[in-house]
């Protein structure tokens, strides 16, 4: 190679390095700003909010605070759907399970109360048809008094009866996804907070997080514990199809099924009005997709402030958690951080 060759060789590589560089740096949530609107709103949502957001592989901006780290759990209320979707996909692959099994194969009482055939992917997909109150109102009102999640689907099966043919009706509740974690506790013999441990959270170093409940029955629908820095681990299980750190946690098939809708052209009998225009996958959301319909942002918002969000478009994931929980109106400086991040990655 001639000299000259090589000084044009040299000025390419600097001058594509230059550009990689100016790339990666101005995909960059901008903290001045971030930390202007949290203190704006401080009243509404306090300081304590942990932030992460990850692309390529490295975390690209972070935010903590003393008192409240990436590491610190917090409640994450419907995130826990996505977790206990996965851990029913973990099954799968293990071939211990089937999504269009019918309930009935490990819960003899619904063949009892004639409700057998419902699937677990009908559980997953919210289409079990079994009457429920919005998502949210059980949980206040009923959680407590069950000593365990045997007790309490045995109670959903017996006391409550079918509004609709199972597949055929979407209805938003906690009461598919409580279905389904106990027929993991049935066909795993251990409490469904061992079976998340073992097979979900220890295999993701997602060292923080449980569905541990000091009294009454853990909830799968919304009893998870997690850190922003756990939620990042399992969101870039998903956007590597399944690997984490080398190892295979999901299948590239499992992965595929949380990433769809399971069940199309169904009538929605109720849903999350902030919810009304994404399209429902086991325990999240897709905001956008293409034309495959395939998600380009798929989410999983829980409700009571924490969004874990994946960009699969711009190819960055996120977290924004707060340690308490926030009601509605002060959920929005949280989708406003949210925006704000979105709007300068690319």
């Amino acid at each position: 190679m001639s000299a000259n060759s090589m000084l044009n060789c040299l000025k390419f590589s600097i001058v594509l390095g230059f550009m990689l560089f100016f790339q990666v740096s101005s995909a960059q949530p901008d903290s001045a700003h971030i930390e202007s609107i949290i203190k704006q709103n401080q009243k509404l949502i306090g300081n304590d909010i942990a932030i992460i957001v990850s692309k390529g592989g490295k975390n690209i901006y972070t935010r903590e605070i003393p008192e409240f780290k990436l590491k610190n759990p917090a409640p994450v209320n419907s995130v826990s759907r996505w977790f206990t979707a996965a851990l029913v996909m973990i099954y799968v692959d293990e071939g211990k399970i089937s999504l269009d099994d019918k309930v009935g194969k490990y819960l003899p009482i619904f063949n009892t109360y004639l409700k057998g055939y419902i699937t677990i992917r009908h559980c997953l997909a919210n289409t079990t048809g079994i009457r429920a109150e919005a998502a949210g109102i059980m949980k206040l009102t009923e959680k407590k008094r069950f000593e365990s999640l045997e007790a309490e689907v045995n109670n959903i099966v017996s006391k409550k009866d079918i509004q609709d043919n199972a597949g055929t009706a979407y209805f938003y509740s906690d009461l598919g996804t409580v279905i389904a974690g106990r027929v993991l506790e049935v066909v795993g013999k251990k409490s469904f907070d061992q079976l998340a441990q073992q097979k979900l959270f220890r295999p993701l170093g997602m060292r923080n997080s449980s569905f541990y409940a000091e009294k009454g029955s853990v909830d799968p629908a919304a009893g998870a514990n997690s850190s922003a820095f756990d939620m990042m681990n399992f969101m870039t299980m998903l956007m590597n199809n399944g690997m984490f750190n080398g190892k295979k946690v999901l299948s590239e098939a499992s992965v595929e099924q949380l990433l769809k809708k399971q069940f199309t052209d169904q009538p929605v009998k109720y849903i999350p009005k902030e919810l009304a225009s994404f399209i429902p996958v086991p325990g999240a959301w897709i905001e956008e997709a293409d034309g495959s319909g395939k998600p380009i942002i798929i989410s999983s918002p829980g409700f009571s402030g924490p969004i874990p969000w994946i960009n699969f478009g711009k190819g960055y994931a996120a977290v924004i958690l707060p340690q308490k929980e926030l009601s509605d109106e002060k959920q929005k400086p949280i989708i406003q951080i949210r925006n704000d991040i979105d709007s300068r990655m690319n």
